[in-house]
């Protein structure tokens, strides 16, 4: 008789689970609880059991992020209303180009306390980690069609396109922090550049050109949706590679590849959504059931109350501040940039850029990097995922209240 292997068991636990999770997905979308809580949770608890290699899932994970990581940038930046948009570009564009800055510079400050011993790039490399922001922590938040149309396309668009600004200076403070300090500062002037500008170019050629191919090909009947979908997330992937190929960030490039898709391709392609939305929403759960299985025990055995006090004075005080800075002179209210700095959850792309960084910074710093990171993903998707539902509905009925408004001017009247 055929001996059943302790992995089969495991596996069979996580299909049979992420299976009963979607049966009641759409009523838990209204609740406290969300995907990557159950999945970050499942994913520890599996790691006791021992049915699920550690060794490999950790290997895996950073492919999965990555995977992860580009195709919901895609999808994120394909449903954004390009013209409402370039009418209202106020509130993205100043925390991108204010509040992220800003969010690095006053949680390298506030952690000196927090870090006694580190080197100043090595905490400010911490800080530029926990910068970045994941719009799939705050669904609850960026779906919800209380939430003024503005306002959720203003986090979609700051989410998608903060984490490809941060990494070039994460880079430069790896770099720096381990010690490989010897490139001029015209080499990471002209580096950042090209990460900036590159990256986009490609994006909007490969999003534009792919949407182009797709509806000639629907007018010619030459393809299915089936196949579109599957064109799709190629194009995710084409749009990422080809930007790194020229020097370009990979993300940024995913993401403005989904603005051009979707600018062009605006009402043909439902279904490509659709499709991707549902393969995005298996690939966020296998990426977070990796994490917990893999990186969460170790981080939380060796969190320690100075990692704690860092990581929830980043998400209460540093990015609530720095964007409330940021859009100080704006038309936005005090309620509207309060609930812009809360929501601000640090997710894939935080794990993602500590996995990356922690081979290249080495020494004694490596260990404490991903133990912060990875401690702030798991506390965030606590946090936000709690009071995502009930902090959008208290928001949407305060707006409501105010009538006529800058959170909603930019709707139709029917939907305000």
């Amino acid at each position: 008789m055929r001996r059943t292997s302790p992995m089969s068991v495991g596996l069979l636990i996580v299909f049979t689970g992420a299976m009963l999770f979607s049966m009641i997905a759409k009523r838990l979308e209204t609740t406290v609880v969300t995907a990557p809580m159950i999945f970050l949770g499942v994913g520890y608890l599996l790691s006791f059991t021992g049915l699920l290699p550690q060794h490999g899932a950790a290997h895996l994970l950073h492919y999965a992020a990555e995977i992860t990581l580009v195709i919901l940038l895609f999808l994120d930046a394909a449903q954004i209303d390009i013209g409402l948009l370039r009418k209202e570009h106020i509130w993205p564009t100043r925390m991108l180009l204010i509040g992220l800055p800003l969010s690095i510079a006053l949680g390298t400050l506030l952690a000196m306390p927090f870090l006694a011993g580190w080197s100043l790039m090595g905490i400010a490399l911490v800080a530029a980690i926990l910068a970045p922001t994941d719009a799939a922590l705050g669904q609850a938040v960026v779906t919800n069609p209380l939430v003024p149309e503005r306002v959720r396309r203003s986090l979609t668009v700051e989410s998608g396109l903060n984490d490809g600004l941060a990494l070039p200076l994460i880079l430069l403070f790896t770099s720096l922090a381990g010690h490989a300090s010897d490139a001029s500062a015209t080499n990471w002037l002209l580096f950042g550049a090209k990460q900036l500008l590159l990256g986009p170019i490609v994006g909007i050629a490969v999003g534009v050109l792919g949407a182009r191919i797709m509806l000639y090909a629907q007018d010619h009947k030459l393809t299915s949706q089936t196949f579109e979908g599957v064109g799709a997330l190629c194009l995710a992937g084409a749009a990422y590679l080809a930007a790194t190929l020229v020097g370009g960030n990979g993300f940024i490039s995913a993401f403005t590849a989904g603005l051009g898709f979707g600018f062009v391709a605006k009402g043909r392609c439902e279904f490509v959504y659709e499709f991707m939305e549902s393969e995005g929403q298996l690939l966020t759960w296998g990426t977070f059931l990796l994490l917990g299985l893999a990186l969460l025990p170790h981080a939380i055995d060796h969190l320690t109350l100075s990692y704690a006090l860092l990581i929830l004075c980043s998400l209460f005080v540093v990015r609530p501040l720095a964007i409330w800075i940021s859009l100080l002179g704006t038309d936005a209210s005090a309620i509207t940039r309060g609930f812009f700095g809360w929501f601000g959850p640090r997710g894939l792309a935080t794990a993602l850029f500590a996995l990356l960084v922690v081979p290249k910074v080495g020494g004694e710093l490596a260990e404490p990097i991903l133990i912060l990171a990875v401690n702030a993903v798991w506390m965030s998707a606590l946090l936000h995922g709690i009071s995502a539902v009930p902090a959008a509905t208290w928001y949407s009925r305060i707006v409501s209240a105010k009538g006529p408004c800058p959170e909603t001017k930019a709707l139709p009247a029917s939907a305000r």
